[in-house]
């Protein structure tokens, strides 16, 4: 294992994104899309909040009572709220500098699973625990 090695070993580049004025029906599609569980909301390439797949998920009938309802009801249920209520607005941030044994000590300790890492306040990459765990099975 390499000592104090950089999170951009290990980051995931491009970012998919959203802005807080994106709908949460095109958040749900890009969560599936590109199978993915957290998209950083962004002003520009500044990140303003995360959005989770769980975050949806509270939000969709169908999940939380085990239902089947149909797209319409869901649609509904998405248009009522904004990506801007919805997200967590309590982001912490890495840098590219950041080693990847400070982003373990944070994800750790936190209740995060993913992490944006960001260069001069500006998004380069995410990092999540599934990242983290790629790179320590690696290290067997």
């Amino acid at each position: 294992m390499i000592r104090k090695a950089p999170v951009s070993m290990i980051m995931t580049t491009p970012v998919i994104t959203l802005q807080k004025d994106d709908n949460l029906e095109t958040a749900e599609q890009l969560f599936k899309q590109h199978r993915i569980r957290h998209i950083p909301v962004v002003e520009g390439n500044v990140v303003i909040g995360m959005l989770s797949y769980t975050d949806l998920l509270r939000l969709s009938f169908g999940d939380i009572t085990g239902s089947d309802f149909d797209d319409a009801s869901e649609v509904m249920v998405y248009n009522m709220f904004t990506i801007g209520q919805v997200m967590n607005r309590n982001i912490v941030s890495v840098s590219l500098s950041d080693s990847i044994k400070d982003v373990a000590e944070i994800l750790a300790s936190k209740e995060f699973h993913a992490l944006p890492v960001v260069n001069n306040n500006t998004l380069v990459g995410i990092v999540t625990t599934t990242d983290l765990i790629k790179y320590l099975l690696k290290q067997f």
